[in-house]
């Protein structure tokens, strides 16, 4: 890393580290008659449901509270609208059961050896907690946006990392699949390494392209780490 002092990563979590497409849709199999198209659909509420919490039309409210919403709205348009308080209350917490990328535990052993390794996601704590946790995801220190209460891309989120580390800006890197999400920590003076998840939408989607102003770009964790010279 020529000219760079990294001292941190500070990784995305959903879609970069972590399934939600393929776990999601596991999980609604035999509930729903479309699983991935409704993983899908689910998904897509997640920008919209952040941004009514960003743009102040309602009070801060935790990500699984805004994913419980969704749900109760989705299974109301697309069914089956009976479905009862315990399935839809598994459901939600199906976002703290997601199953990693194949390359991702490894990976991140790999870049902790020389790294401290911190999540930077808009999960709520607990659902950080319990996903790494299950997924045998192994991170020095759970940081959320829960924590400045506010959604990335808000700056305050990005801020975080190097004010609760003691470290300057640019010694931390935002590790990400999603291009606005590096733009906006580059930003605030963050370092930046572009991860490539074609499959996160499933297979025809379009991918992602890294911004030629990164910092880094990878093809997934384990690249990540041989260019990162862990």
């Amino acid at each position: 890393m020529p000219g760079m002092d990294v001292r941190a990563l500070a990784f995305d979590i959903f879609g970069t580290v972590v399934d939600w497409r393929g776990s999601i849709a596991e999980e609604l199999a035999g509930l729903v008659a479309d699983p991935a198209g409704f993983a899908h659909a689910w998904r897509d509420r997640y920008q919209p449901s952040l941004e009514r919490v960003r743009s102040g039309e309602i009070g801060w409210t935790k990500l699984d509270d805004l994913h419980r919403a969704s749900l109760d709205e989705l299974l109301a348009e697309f069914g089956p609208a009976e479905l009862g308080l315990p399935e839809r209350e598994r459901l939600v917490l199906a976002w703290h059961r997601l199953r990693p990328w194949p390359d991702s535990a490894a990976g991140l052993e790999r870049l902790r050896g020389r790294f401290v390794l911190a999540t930077l996601s808009n999960g709520n704590f607990g659902l950080l907690v319990d996903l790494t946790r299950q997924a045998g995801l192994r991170f020095d220190c759970i940081l959320s946006a829960e924590l400045v209460r506010a959604y990335k891309p808000d700056s305050r989120t990005y801020r975080m990392v190097p004010e609760l580390l003691g470290l300057r800006p640019e010694q931390v890197m935002l590790v990400a699949a999603h291009p606005y999400d590096l733009r906006a920590a580059a930003g605030e003076g963050l370092r930046t390494a572009f991860v490539s998840r074609p499959l996160e939408w499933g297979p025809g989607a379009p991918p992602a392209e890294p911004d030629p102003s990164f910092d880094v770009a990878a093809e997934d964790l384990l690249d990540l780490a041989d260019r990162l010279g862990a």
